[in-house]
């Protein structure tokens, strides 16, 4: 018998903490089994960020591993998953990860999704970028990841944040191949369920 779909969440400390966190409400109407892994500089965003607190974060997940913990399931090619969503991701651990020179879980992580040939997604999450960012996300294009900027799609015509926020992570998801009816699609009935 085979397991269920499992993606990794990463969270990093990069401002958008609410990227990774809908993300994982938003799986949790899905058959994926989450396992969520945050950086120290993650919490500490997050008391920015807030009102969202890392226990109630850590909660959304069907699993949770300790960012030190390098002997979770998680640090190994043969657990097998679909990949990894990094979001946000600082631009610290963008290039920990092109390096493959990893320091915590987190990165480590990351590296085995590319080693394996899963899909790793990358929410960069900074601005402006300097030519040294840019190397580094061609770097790890050309190693398989996706660079997936928290860019809004305007032709949805969202009414709030909330409506941004739900289109970028359903559209990340469609990378997947998730549906979670929160993406209003260009050309097609713009309702969403």
């Amino acid at each position: 018998m085979s397991p269920p779909p499992r993606l990794i969440v990463g969270i990093t400390g990069a401002s958008g903490i609410v990227y990774g966190v809908h993300l994982l409400e938003l799986l949790r109407q899905t058959p994926v089994e989450t396992h969520l892994v945050v950086s120290r500089a993650a919490e500490i965003t997050m008391a920015h960020e807030g009102p969202t607190k890392v226990r109630d974060v850590r909660a959304l997940a069907d699993r949770w591993h300790k960012v030190d913990d390098i002997a979770a399931s998680i640090s190994s090619g043969s657990f097998k998953t679909i990949g990894m969503v990094v979001a946000p991701c600082s631009i610290r651990t963008m290039s920990e990860i092109a390096t493959g020179v990893t320091t915590t879980l987190l990165t480590r992580s990351a590296d085995v999704v590319l080693k394996e040939r899963r899909r790793l997604v990358l929410m960069v999450r900074e601005t402006p970028l300097h030519t040294g960012h840019l190397r580094t996300m061609t770097a790890l294009s050309e190693m398989g990841a996706i660079i997936y900027p928290p860019v809004p799609a305007l032709y949805a015509s969202p009414a709030n944040l909330a409506d941004m926020v739900d289109h970028t992570v359903g559209r990340m998801l469609d990378l997947f191949d998730i549906e979670v009816g929160v993406v209003k699609r260009w050309g097609e009935d713009n309702s969403v369920s």
